[in-house]
């Protein structure tokens, strides 16, 4: 189990009770409502906690960072955590269309007591957000994806979004559709896998 952070994400020893505090309660939940695969389980540190911390660095700054399909909570959750000490003016917004996902994000934004509130529509369906930043993580294709941001960031906003190793095939299919700029940072948890940092959103 690597509860240990990466080198470039500054962990308080706060900080670090409260993503074990969420670690016990993702494994709490997860027989229940199917949160991350049973396969992953032994290994939520590295395969969900960390591998979500990789984006906080990349959201610039903020004050409405926007999750879509949050699941489970990841990155949402972990971008909260890090924000609690950081960042004291950032709100982050979840949407998640199953209600037991829903309810099971409440639970750990008020356990531990996080600047986030959850939505429960689908993506498509909830009112434009103006968010400063968008996340998702395995959620969608990426064409798909770059319209949900189109929707919901504010003009200067941008999009941090997980994708695995197909990620280069997935820019080549949205650039027939969209104009963007885009940074791609290789995963530190799976060097086949990218975080993508896309910004200057339009329809081609």
């Amino acid at each position: 189990m690597n509860t240990k952070a990466p080198p470039d994400i500054d962990v308080s020893r706060e900080t670090s009770e409260r993503l074990a505090a969420f670690h016990d309660l993702v494994l709490k939940w997860n027989p229940r409502i199917n949160l991350i695969s049973k396969s992953s389980a032994p290994d939520l540190w590295n395969r969900h906690i960390w591998d979500s911390a990789q984006a906080y660095p990349l959201g610039g700054d903020w004050r409405t960072w926007l999750d879509i399909g949050s699941g489970g909570g990841f990155p949402a959750v972990i971008i909260a955590v890090l924000a609690k000490e950081r960042n004291s003016a950032g709100h982050i917004i979840m949407i998640e269309s199953d209600q037991r996902k829903a309810a099971f994000l409440r639970t750990v934004i008020r356990e531990l007591n996080l600047s986030a509130s959850v939505q429960v529509s689908r993506v498509e369906a909830a009112a434009p957000v103006g968010a400063d930043v968008i996340s998702a993580r395995a959620l969608a294709d990426l064409t798909e994806l770059i319209g949900y941001a189109e929707r919901h960031l504010n003009p200067e906003g941008r999009a941090v979004f997980f994708k695995g190793e197909t990620w280069e095939k997935e820019v080549a299919r949205a650039q027939e559709t969209w104009s963007f700029s885009i940074t791609s940072h290789k995963s530190k948890t799976n060097p086949a896998a990218a975080v993508l940092e896309i910004k200057e959103i339009k329809r081609v």
